[in-house]
């Protein structure tokens, strides 16, 4: 078997402005790992060593996906090596198709059976791309996974679910969502950072993997309209029980 961990290099939204066109400007935006990605990295690391296996990176990206810092902001958090789809294209690729890709780079992978990936995204946080691997997979998928454990037939698989905690054995390989909370991300030091620059990383040519066509056009841009308040002021013995009211009235409570 080998574990395998999709992620994601890309711009933090914090950085990024929003124009009265409702177009948005990434140019000072500045690309790190997305957020969850760490977690979802130290929960594969302690499954791949609990299971005697390697741990497989994933990503699909523009080219600074492959620059230095981004190899080994990922490969320092316990990667073995890594699979990148490099394409400046991708950017404005849908989530169909990078999931497609990242369903063919696991498939490049001997003996792959499991794919680790976060929440959501830090840019679009759709939390579509693990189901969509799966599909393309043809493996289950699970979300909110705190925990993965290697049996004979395939996987233990402990899932956070409203009141508490389920386990579910599954037969074959998996995708796995790995929840906020299933594992505390390690900081890599100094030491991590210049081994990591040493691991390899392959880049897979799009031109390889085939991938379908998927269009859509954006085919418009606005700005949601802010809505009015309406500023009610509550006063009197009753005020409190009265805003209760209201905000339960509105659905906010």
């Amino acid at each position: 078997m080998t574990a395998v961990v999709a992620y994601k290099w890309t711009a933090n939204p914090q950085d990024a402005k929003v124009g009265p066109d409702g177009v948005v400007d990434w140019s000072r935006a500045k690309a790190s790992l997305s957020e969850y990605d760490p977690i979802a990295m130290q929960l594969a690391r302690e499954v791949a060593e609990a299971a005697g296996t390697d741990l497989v990176g994933i990503s699909v990206g523009s080219s600074g996906t492959g620059s230095s810092m981004a190899k080994k902001a990922a490969l320092s958090r316990g990667l073995d090596r890594a699979l990148l789809v490099l394409d400046d294209d991708a950017a404005d690729w849908n989530l169909t198709k990078v999931a497609e890709a990242l369903a063919k780079l696991v498939q490049r992978i001997e003996g792959a059976d499991i794919l680790f990936t976060g929440e959501g995204s830090i840019d679009e946080n759709a939390k579509m791309t693990p189901a969509l691997v799966a599909g393309f997979l043809g493996w289950p998928a699970f979300f909110g996974v705190a925990s993965a454990e290697k049996t004979d037939a395939g996987w233990r698989i402990t899932q956070n679910i409203p009141g508490g905690l389920r386990t579910i054995e599954v037969v074959g390989p998996v995708v796995v969502a790995a929840a906020t909370d299933a594992a505390q991300p390690r900081i890599p030091g100094m030491k991590e950072i210049l081994a990591a620059g040493k691991k390899p990383a392959e880049e897979v040519p799009v031109s390889e993997l085939d991938l379908a066509e998927v269009p859509a056009e954006v085919t418009g841009r606005e700005r949601p309209a802010k809505k009015a308040r309406k500023q009610v002021v509550f006063e009197g013995e009753d005020a409190v029980s009265e805003l209760v009211a209201a905000l339960r009235s509105d659905g906010l409570i």
